[in-house]
């Protein structure tokens, strides 16, 4: 299962490990990573804990530890290393339906049942990856400055491979820095059972006479064992320091995806007029996609706290756009203790092919999926972070957050049975991070 597509849980991932590196870019604050009494000389640590659960659905469990090491000359080699292991049932886009419904597994071997009125859920949701990030990065002149990178991330069935690279200039003194980055991604996809074609029906053992006979027809409905895509982006950013205590960046990326965008799990119910579902066929997505975005940041230094506010806007080809806020206030408490409450709202709009189910009767489109992730939604994560710095510049912190993202139906008119159904039910999730800097 590709963790890199589950929708809630890796964005609570991602943010861990990006709240974890991120360091205060408007004052060496004591409360910062930056530590004076390092267990390498030259080397400062960072490390984290995380887990995430959703009520009745996914859990995760992470661990983060990232190294920079100085080099002399400003010359830095940055490490990154992330371990994470995933359980529980994972929707399968298939909808609810008033009796009870049983579903053959992506494996083809064996299969499970969803209880009546349920959201049908499958429960062989597991996976455990390892990650890998390397940078080096210097001065190249007196005021241009490179990074070149490469990352490695393995799954069970998933396997990505990617380089990267940036190049800043420092104007203004110092205070104002233009860069340009780039990256480029490979990533395999072989997950158990093949990869469906596209449309085909999710096929039953019993509907069959024999194994072999369901094992030909269920070999039959695989266009391929695994399949592949590129990733390519390009990021244009300005960082500019108004005064002293203001610090801001604005970004602008685009990226361009080819090859199999499609997930080999997912399904979308037909059904017919009165809302029963008469099958289950394997989704459809298109084979490109260009996303474009654009991220303002706002950092200000407040009478010893610091508040961090940003915004972006992201739309693609896909008619998949969003919109996301996001604010941080860290500010002293008693003694050496801070806290840093957090809130942040995401909104979304569908992409073109989404449709919730198919109906009976009617042409086949050329792509649709049914998956929440892609469809209309609203969410939000509130929460906050308490940490103190400790003996020789050391810094310990709790972070305890609460997810809630709420897929919205798009304006379909649902037939029948559906109407009394569940079918845009909310995920909720908890999430505790325990980091240490060293």
């Amino acid at each position: 299962m590709q963790l890199t597509k589950t929708g809630s849980i890796s964005a609570a991932l991602a943010a861990a490990t990006c709240t974890l590196l991120s360091a205060n870019a408007i004052a060496a604050d004591s409360s910062t990573v930056n530590s004076t009494d390092s267990l390498i000389e030259g080397w400062q640590f960072n490390s984290a804990l995380l887990y995430y659960g959703e009520t009745d659905r996914v859990k995760a469990a992470e661990a983060i530890l990232s190294a920079r090491g100085d080099f002399g000359d400003d010359k830095f080699l940055n490490l990154n290393l992330v371990l994470d292991s995933l359980t529980g049932a994972s929707a399968t886009g298939a909808v609810a339906q008033p009796d009870a419904q049983t579903f053959t597994r992506p494996s083809g071997a064996g299969s499970y049942t969803t209880a009546a009125g349920a959201t049908p859920l499958d429960d062989t949701f597991r996976d455990t990856r390892v990650q890998l990030d390397a940078s080096w990065e210097q001065p190249l002149t007196t005021n241009y400055r490179g990074t070149v990178g490469g990352h490695f991330s393995k799954e069970y069935d998933y396997l990505s491979l990617g380089i990267n690279g940036n190049i800043s200039r420092d104007f203004n003194h110092k205070n104002t820095t233009v860069s340009v980055g780039t990256s480029f991604s490979h990533d395999s996809i072989n997950p158990e059972g093949g990869i469906p074609s596209a449309f085909t029906p999710m096929l039953f053992r019993s509907n069959f006479a024999s194994e072999a006979a369901y094992q030909q027809a269920f070999d039959g409905s695989r266009r391929t064992d695994s399949d592949t895509k590129t990733t390519a982006e390009l990021l244009f950013g300005v960082t500019q320091v108004i005064n002293p205590n203001w610090l801001m960046q604005l970004n602008y990326s685009i990226a361009k995806a080819d090859g199999y965008l499609s997930d080999p799990f997912k399904v979308l119910s037909v059904v017919n007029s009165n809302g029963i579902t008469q099958q289950n066929l394997y989704e459809q997505r298109p084979d490109s996609r260009t996303k474009q975005s654009l991220y303002w940041q706002n950092k200000w230094h407040l009478s010893g706290s610091y508040l961090d506010l940003s915004y972006r806007y992201m739309w693609d080809d896909w008619s998949l756009n969003s919109h996301t806020a996001d604010a941080r206030w860290r500010f002293p408490v008693a003694g050496n203790w801070y806290i840093e409450p957090h809130a942040r709202y995401y909104t979304q709009d569908e992409a073109e092919f989404y449709q919730p189910f198919l109906s009976e009767g009617m042409p086949l489109p050329a792509f649709a999926s049914t998956d929440y992730r892609i469809g209309q939604m609203d969410a939000y994560t509130v929460g906050a972070k308490v940490g103190t710095v400790l003996e020789g510049g050391h810094d310990f912190a709790v972070r305890l957050e609460y997810y809630q993202q709420n897929p919205n139906n798009p304006g379909v008119e649902l037939p029948g049975v559906l109407q009394d159904l569940e079918l845009f039910g909310d995920v909720k999730a908890v999430m505790l991070q325990v980091s240490y800097s060293f």
